[in-house]
């Protein structure tokens, strides 16, 4: 055993219940960067585990190519042919037409966009002078946008229709062996009431499957790819075609080219981020669970009443509470004009307008608008906290604060602890508490296009929206999404609600 191990195992079991709680807290942040090493040294391992599978299915193929009749081995060529061969013809025909279409999708369509993602376009639009009318008129041009985006569309249609292909082919040879078995052959009546009965979860999620591709894997890829272009004000379709630069994007943020001032912001507001989500998600947390004690606490009167009065902060839109509160702690605001009458100050308190005061502010301001969520969520869970522990505490000595450490808050953690997961990536792209409190500034010089109070996500809304650099707000999309799914897995694979399921230690 380690050396510093065996210390820490000895000083773990001689430690009461609320220093063992310190030392599971301090030995997890200490393990955090050998786990992310962890995480990143199995990575490869993982994707390699993904190709194993594919060569798995490949071979399979080839294994009823081999195997298959003559019937079979036609349904390579013609999708279907083995379900038409043995009476299945309704299965059989929606294969062959599904071949049908997709064909005539390719050939007529989707091969033009593919053969464009090389180059994602080689004319631009062109202005040309037109003698008969004396005027200059638009010559349309290849669009970048349109390529990558069909191109991606298309290759994503061809994959669907590989593994499709690859289904209808084990369907025949699954016929095939029925046939020579002597078994019955299902008819399409019976796929339908499979449909409805012992396969009826994959009806269920079907819609869901689709609109989560169209809607959200296919944006990703696009925004994805995005990082890779010089799409910006300079390269924007159909006027320019913008086209792909490699890693370029990412060494410039990353502080490997010339761009030293956008490497600079990025650290800025990336350590920024971090300090707004640790204490944005911990004061709502800790303030939240100490306002469910205090109203659950035995002789409280008017718990309903407490409780109906924090659930009325929450029926107000969120938006709404934010604009008044920034309309209150405006330099002309409400706030300031109070404490200027009252003769505090002689003159205004830049509440949003300074950067570090506006920093602490949007921390106060949103834990009026997140700790009544905590209250509500906090208050079910304390209630369900066995009343033994706190008599067993009692009677051994322990006071409020003991059994608060000892016995609430570890119950707490262990059950909250993906929902603590969850807030603290929700506050990492966190927008609405940002840009509708400050619009991410006050605007400083010695940044790339970003205020003091900015985030990750709403300097990307910045660069979009104002700057229109595209390529840029896309590497950013890209570490926002890594450094939320990274943390999530990490964290919540080692929390005690994961390892632990079920139980409370």
């Amino acid at each position: 055993m380690h050396k510093g191990s065996f210390v820490m195992d000895y000083e773990y079991l001689l430690a009461g219940k609320l220093k063992r709680g310190f030392i599971r807290i301090r030995e997890s942040f200490k393990s955090f960067p050998s786990r992310a090493l962890l995480f990143f040294i199995n990575l490869p391992r993982n994707i390699g585990a993904v190709f194993i599978k594919i060569y798995s299915h490949f071979k399979e193929i080839v294994k009823i190519f081999v195997l298959g009749d003559m019937a079979t081995k036609l349904s390579f060529v013609v999708m279907g042919m083995g379900c038409i061969a043995r009476k299945r013809f309704i299965r059989g025909f929606l294969y062959l037409l599904l071949q049908v279409l997709f064909w005539f999708f390719f050939l007529t369509f989707g091969v033009v966009y593919i053969a464009g993602l090389g180059t994602l376009g080689t004319v631009s639009q062109l202005e040309v002078y037109n003698e008969g009318t004396g005027i200059f008129e638009y010559v349309k041009g290849d669009n970048s946008m349109l390529i990558l985006l069909y191109g991606i569309v298309s290759l994503f249609l061809v994959v669907l229709y590989i593994a499709l292909y690859f289904s209808s082919i084990r369907e025949c040879y699954r016929t095939e062996m029925l046939k020579k078995r002597g078994g019955q052959i299902p008819f399409f009546s019976d796929d339908v009431q499979d449909l409805m009965d012992k396969d009826f979860h994959k009806s269920l999620i079907f819609v869901p499957s689709v609109m989560i591709i169209c809607f959200t894997i296919l944006p990703i890829i696009f925004m994805v790819c995005l990082a890779f272009t010089n799409y910006d004000r300079l390269h924007m379709p159909p006027g320019n075609l913008f086209t792909w630069v490699g890693f370029e994007n990412f060494r410039s943020i990353m502080g490997f080219s010339d761009s030293s001032l956008l490497a600079k912001t990025f650290g800025k507001i990336l350590g920024w981020t971090f300090v707004w989500a640790f204490f944005a998600t911990g004061t709502n947390y800790i303030f939240g669970m100490l306002l469910a004690m205090m109203i659950n606490k035995k002789g409280i009167k008017f718990k309903r009443l407490f409780r109906t009065v924090f659930v009325l902060t929450i029926a107000v839109p969120q938006f709404v509470s934010l604009m008044f509160m920034r309309n209150v702690f405006a330099d002309t605001g409400l706030f300031n004009v109070f404490l200027q009458s009252a003769g505090i100050i002689s003159e205004p308190v830049k509440f949003l307008t300074d950067g570090d005061i506006a920093r602490v502010v949007v921390i106060f301001i949103n834990m009026w608008v997140g700790i009544p969520y905590t209250m509500l969520i906090t208050t079910g869970i304390l209630m369900n906290i066995p009343n033994d522990l706190y008599e067993s505490a009692r009677i051994d000595g322990a006071g409020t604060a003991k059994q608060f450490f000892a016995i609430t808050l570890p119950y707490m953690l262990f059950v909250t602890a993906p929902y603590l997961i969850t807030q603290f990536i929700g506050n990492i792209n966190n927008f609405n508490v940002i840009w509708l409190l400050t619009n991410g500034g006050p605007m400083t010089s010695d940044m790339y296009a970003s205020g003091r109070t900015d985030l990750l996500i709403t300097w990307l809304y910045r660069l979009t929206t104002g700057e229109q650099n595209y390529k840029i707000a896309s590497v950013i999309g890209i570490f926002t999404f890594i450094i939320s799914a990274v943390f999530s897995l990490i964290v919540y694979n080692y929390s005690g609600s994961a390892r632990r399921e079920g139980e409370f230690q």
